[in-house]
């Protein structure tokens, strides 16, 4: 099993859902976070005042999946959040030891 963490573009989070849900992941969680990379913030005007806003806002997606379904959740976040521009977000990859699904006890793949 693995676990993926992506930092995508709010506007880009109902195209990377549906990407998600027509493959077959049956749930995500998602997190509104701020954060800088390469695009190192912005500068904004607001009444009449420039300011930097150093951290973007940006949305977190969480996703628990088998190990088979790893290149294709891959494939479809980065087509479904990518727009060329930089800012696009990340994906990480990591191993997922084990799941518990509380409600019924289950654990490992059928948990997810």
């Amino acid at each position: 099993m693995k676990f993926v963490t992506a930092i995508i573009k709010p506007f880009k989070l109902d195209e990377v859902r549906e990407a998600l849900s027509a493959m077959g992941v049956s749930g995500l969680t998602v997190t509104e976070v701020k954060g800088f990379g390469r695009q190192k913030g912005h500068t904004e005007l607001y009444r009449g005042a420039e300011y930097v806003v150093d951290f973007l806002p940006k949305i977190k997606l969480e996703i628990g999946i088998q190990d088979d379904q790893l290149d294709r959740a891959i494939e479809a976040i980065s087509k479904a959040a990518g727009t060329g521009k930089i800012g696009d977000g990340k994906i990480f990859v990591f191993d997922l030891e084990q799941v518990v699904r509380i409600r019924t006890g289950e654990s490992g793949p059928e948990a997810l």
